[in-house]
């Protein structure tokens, strides 16, 4: 109980101040299931500033009495640790894990992927003009819109400020610039609602590159590479969608049975 307290506890402070965080190494599971471990003593399982966190974000735990209520509040921990808490949408830490994941999915399958980065456009200037209240209400709308325009298998994060971040498996690059350009009408089209009787539109500009294929490439640079088209679109004028010309990389099966182990009985299977 005390290295659960001890993790908990960890987790709680990080997350209040949307930090990083790691599991001691006294509580990796490896360790955990070593009864001969000893992880650092705590005065007990403190809580409180775990559960001012999940109640301040409306969500709901099973009884106190509940024998699934411990895994309940790390459930929801984990949970709020991943979120953006502006908009709901995933984090910059969860979106840096969605991603390597997707690199490493395409350097094995050979699938296509594409990444969109999305700023809004001269939001600093609703900021000065209307407020910062007014900014938060922007942010939330574009952050729905963009909900709108993904499937279940994408992953749409804030990836900080007023840029966003959008990963799209097996998008193929035939239909790359036709999905962003969707996206961007989406939210061009809305009238967002502000106080006594106001609305402002606003658009976004979007940077798009595809992960090479059969290629195990970086984060930093799969984001590089679509930060390029974004400074691009916004040079350009704004309110627009620019794209990386894809690359196709043609692997032949003898170099994919090189690469990944696969042999002659597995490929005719």
């Amino acid at each position: 109980m005390s290295t659960l307290c001890y993790w908990l506890s960890a987790l709680a402070a990080r997350l209040a101040d949307d930090k990083p965080y790691s599991i001691p190494t006294a509580c990796h599971p490896s360790v955990l299931s070593d009864s001969s471990s000893h992880p650092p003593p705590a005065p007990g399982l403190l809580l409180d500033s775990a559960l001012q966190l999940i109640q301040q974000s409306g969500r709901e735990l099973p009884s106190t009495e509940d024998p699934s209520w411990l895994q309940g509040v790390i459930d929801a921990l984990c949970d709020l640790s991943s979120r953006d808490a502006l908009t709901g949408l995933a984090n910059r830490r969860q979106f840096e894990l969605a991603l390597s994941r997707e690199i490493d999915r395409v350097a094995r399958a050979g699938e296509p992927a594409l990444l969109l980065m999305v700023d809004v456009d001269h939001f600093k200037h609703v900021n000065d003009t209307h407020g910062h209240h007014a900014g938060d209400e922007v942010l939330k709308a574009v952050a729905l819109r963009l909900t709108e325009c993904v499937r279940p298998m994408d992953t749409l994060a804030r990836f900080g400020g007023e840029e966003f971040a959008m990963i799209l498996p097996n998008c193929s690059p035939t239909f790359g610039q036709t999905v962003a350009e969707r996206v961007r009408q989406k939210v061009e089209l809305q009238a967002i609602p502000m106080a006594l009787s106001l609305s402002i539109s606003v658009t976004i500009s979007l940077g798009g590159a595809f992960a090479p294929q059969w290629v195990r490439s970086s984060a930093a640079l799969w984001i590089e590479r679509a930060d390029r088209q974004l400074y691009r679109a916004k040079a350009e004028g704004r309110n627009r969608a620019c794209m990386e010309h894809a690359q196709i990389s043609l692997v032949s099966a003898e170099e994919k049975r090189l690469l990944f182990g696969t042999s002659n009985v597995q490929n005719e299977a």
